[in-house]
C-alpha cells in the first residue's frame, strides 16, 4: 500500500494549474499544526487539509499563533469551492457556508485565483 501524496496541485476544470504547490495535510498531527507558529508562507506555497469526511464543523479553522493573514478555499468532495474568505490573524473562527472536505490554505492571493462554484482537480505532484 502506497502513502498519499506529501505535495499536491490544484487545477481549474480547464486543466491550468493554480500558481503554487501544496503540502497534503491529512494526518491529524499536520492538521493540528497547519500554519500555527509560522511567521511567513512562500508565495508558491500552501497547505491542503484533508479531512476524512465532510462537514462544517471538521473544516471550519482558526487562527490564533497564525501571525499573517491567509486565504482560505474550502472544496466539497466532488472539488467544488463552496466558500472562499480571507483569515485574519488571531480569528477565534472561520467555518465554510457550506459542508467541505478539503480546505486550501495558501497566501490571500489564492482569493483571486478561484471562484466559488467552480470545480479544482486535486492531482500528486512528482
Amino acid at each position: 500500500m502506497s502513502a498519499a501524496p506529501r505535495w499536491v496541485r490544484l487545477l481549474h476544470g480547464d486543466g491550468t494549474p493554480l500558481p503554487l504547490r501544496a503540502r497534503r495535510c491529512d494526518t491529524f498531527l499536520c492538521r493540528l499544526r497547519g500554519l500555527t507558529f509560522r511567521r511567513s508562507l512562500p508565495p508558491d506555497e500552501g497547505l491542503l487539509f484533508v479531512e476524512p469526511v465532510a462537514s462544517r464543523m471538521g473544516t471550519s479553522i482558526h487562527m490564533a499563533f497564525v501571525f499573517f493573514d491567509i486565504g482560505v478555499v474550502w472544496l466539497a468532495d466532488d472539488g467544488v469551492v463552496v466558500d472562499a474568505q480571507l483569515a485574519k490573524p488571531f480569528r477565534p473562527y472561520y467555518a465554510p457556508r457550506a459542508a467541505a472536505r478539503y480546505y486550501l490554505e495558501a497566501t490571500p492571493e489564492l482569493l483571486t485565483w478561484v471562484k466559488i462554484g467552480e470545480r479544482l482537480t486535486i492531482e500528486p505532484t512528482v
